[in-house]
């Protein structure tokens, strides 16, 4: 049995600290009783180093409350309570909390401004967001905080009770999906960084320049730690997002930092692990070992590079000198393609991880877009210098109308994302995107899901340092470009950017065996563009050229030909053999079905399609016979000569096919003439080396 010792240092509270207990929302009866329960929790923990039923550290791993390996799988709420620009697209002339909220009082006024500060905290995160994040699958959810909605600038020991409430909702929320949540402090008063994601103000004391500002970032930790001691559902506490600071060659002043702000987070809470960022956007942890905590583990962040072992190779080796957990706090803002190989990559090295974020204003690379409004798009361009400044009833309406829009149900699901991040690590392969019949139309944005060269091949599909992965920006979050279609038989999207050798991949059922008509629907402002049909892999349509139709959203029907397709399920894959147009979808008809009479006979003399077409070196030819009789099937090249008999005898009557090898013939078109019953029927067929 393990001896506890506890000592109390008890001090007199001076008239300072008595008028700061005014101003101070927490300290009331209810807070009183929260703060003895947590100390008797935590007086209750100490024999043990940690309590029972948190996320706790054992070594190099998490573990759950009982022992078992725990990988975090969460995802940040970025944008919510700390506004960046991109997100809501100020970011060309407000890109930080303070800049975007100047501009918005600078239209509205202070009051109005606000409001709606209010309305899109409401919004942007709900207890809807919550349900719907633990349903999709994640088990953690990370949250960037701004100070001050906790704690005014430059006031250091007041602290704002409507932050704090923000939280606890939060948490109760998570508490009923058992999702971990992790504190993550965005902002640190003064900034810890000079970017927008700090809300650093140039010309002010920075977080490593003020003494104040290090002792207030101090307090609110420890402030934060004693009112969630007890609460089994935090994660942790992310100390420190993204430091960008000369700190020396041994970030003397950070690791500094960080031991403070763990003695006093230890001061009032040793359950809950305790997350450290390294310096240079969490990449650089000279100095931040050996590590100073029993229940700690570092954090680095992951964007724009590679997803090979050698990408996180000092990240590894950081965990086995320290004996600490590693995570992966911050990474996204790719292609669905990056996001399985990172998360694949994680997963192999038993490294939890978060994605970011959830939510943006018009974004394809997270989970939810909002649509923005008309009207808060002329605000936008009224900011840029585009338009006549709004009345302030317009502003006000605009700002609130994109407010509500942030709502989940007001915005747009992408499942590709989900599928990226939480099932092909897992389950890699292809699945189908929507349910695709022919005889029908099949959308050709509706292609597969899966990665690069599975589903789809593009010629840009990640970002691994520089460019884009996708240049329209629509619908999915794939390197296949999509673009808004103005095509009035579209699903209002199309394939643009095309490239040579691109392709795209569908799973398709055919409802009925027969023979279809095959036709294109495509655009192009350039000539040479071909394309041609693969199914079940051979090919099944020769090169078809696309026309010039003298734009881009200019759209023609191409006829790719008729073919026999087999009833069942089946791979289809449309070839851009040459690039240099934009696609919007392929239909098939049913030009003639494979109808069989009660006695199984087929009903009438044919010669169907063979498949595939073009073939090499080999190719299936299928006829139908009305009755017995002798048959003959031979093939002649163009002239007339004969290459190949293939059938000469008798047969009875049904469906008959003959397989045909020509590895000694020359690529070129050939004529299968079938005579049976006083009948002949004839069929061009391509051999294409």
């Amino acid at each position: 049995m393990n001896t506890l010792r506890v000592g109390f240092n008890i001090a007199p509270v001076s008239n300072a600290n008595a008028r700061r207990s005014h101003t101070f929302p927490l300290t009331t009866m209810s807070s009183l009783r929260r703060s003895l329960i947590s100390f008797v929790a935590l007086f209750l923990s100490c024999g043990n180093g940690h309590a029972q039923g948190f996320l706790h550290v054992s070594g190099k791993t998490i573990v759950d409350p009982t022992g078992q390996e725990f990988i975090l799988r969460g995802i940040g709420l970025g944008g919510w309570l700390m506004p960046e620009g991109y997100m809501i697209q100020t970011e060309s002339f407000a890109n930080s909390p303070t800049e975007i909220r100047k501009v918005i009082t600078d239209l509205v006024g202070q009051a109005n401004c606000d409001e709606f500060f209010r309305l899109y905290r409401l919004h942007y995160v709900a207890r809807r967001d919550i349900d719907s994040i633990a349903r999709w699958g994640f088990n953690s959810i990370r949250l960037p905080m701004h100070y001050a909605l906790f704690t005014p600038k430059n006031q250091p020991g007041v602290y704002l009770e409507e932050g704090f409430a923000i939280v606890d909702s939060l948490l109760a929320w998570c508490e009923a999906n058992r999702l971990y949540l992790i504190l993550d402090l965005h902002a640190a008063p003064g900034g810890q960084n000079a970017a927008n994601i700090s809300d650093y103000v140039p010309g002010e004391p920075s977080l490593w320049e003020s003494d104040s500002n290090k002792a207030q970032t101090i307090d609110l930790w420890k402030t934060f730690a004693g009112r969630y001691a007890t609460r089994q559902w935090i994660g942790g506490y992310d100390l420190l997002n993204e430091t960008v600071w000369d700190l020396g060659p041994d970030n003397a002043p950070l690791r500094q930092l960080f031991i403070d702000i763990t003695s006093a987070i230890r001061s009032v809470d040793t359950n809950h692990i305790i997350f450290i960022e390294g310096n240079q956007w969490a990449t650089d942890f000279r100095g931040l070992t050996p590590a100073w905590d029993n229940n700690m583990v570092y954090s680095f962040h992951k964007y724009w590079n590679v997803n090979d072992q050698g990408s996180i190779s000092g990240y590894l080796a950081l965990r086995d000198a320290a004996n600490r957990p590693l995570w992966l706090g911050e990474s996204g803002e790719n292609s669905n393609h990056w996001f399985t190989e990172c998360v694949t990559l994680m997963e192999a090295n038993k490294i939890g991880w978060s994605w970011w974020p959830h939510k943006k204003i018009e974004s394809v690379a997270g989970p939810l877009a909002a649509t923005k409004t008309a009207e808060y798009d002329y605000l936008l361009r009224y900011w840029k210098g585009q338009a006549t400044r709004p009345t302030l009833a317009y502003a006000v309406a605009a700002l609130n109308g994109q407010a509500a829009n942030l709502a989940i149900e007001r915005c747009t699901f992408h499942p590709d994302v989900i599928d990226a991040i939480l099932r092909q690590p897992f389950s890699p392969g292809r699945r189908p995107f929507a349910s695709h019949t022919i005889p029908g139309r099949i959308n050709l944005t509706d292609y597969d899901y899966g990665k690069d060269g599975m589903s789809y091949h593009d010629l840009d599909f990640q970002t691994t340092g520089s460019g884009s992965w996708n240049n329209g920006g629509q619908y999915r979050n794939d390197g296949v470009d999509i673009e808004r279609c103005t095509d009035a038989q579209s699903n209002g999207f199309n394939v643009g950017w095309t490239g040579t050798g691109e392709y795209l991949s569908y799973t398709v059922l055919v409802a009925q065996s027969g023979i279809y008509a095959i036709a294109l629907r495509a655009a192009a402002n350039q000539s040479g563009g071909k394309v041609f049909l693969r199914w079940d892999q051979p090919t099944l349509t020769p090169f078809v050229d696309i026309p010039l139709t003298g734009g881009w959203q200019a759209w023609t029907t191409v006829d790719l030909g008729q073919y026999q397709l087999q009833a069942g399920t089946h791979d289809l894959r449309l070839d851009l053999f040459f690039g240099g147009f934009n696609v919007n979808y392929l239909v098939f008809t049913l030009v003639q079905p494979d109808a069989v009479d009660e006695e199984g006979a087929p009903e009438e003399f044919a010669l169907l399609a063979n498949y595939p077409n073009p073939f090499n070196p080999a190719t299936t030819i299928t006829y139908r016979l009305p009755a017995a009789g002798p048959v003959s099937l031979v093939v002649t090249d163009l002239l007339g000569r004969e290459v190949a008999a293939l059938v000469e005898g008798y047969q009875d009557p049904g469906r008959h096919q003959v397989a045909w090898d020509a590895p000694n013939l020359a690529t070129g078109m050939y004529v299968c003439t079938l005579r049976a019953g006083g009948r002949t029927a004839r069929l061009k067929i391509m051999l294409q080396r």
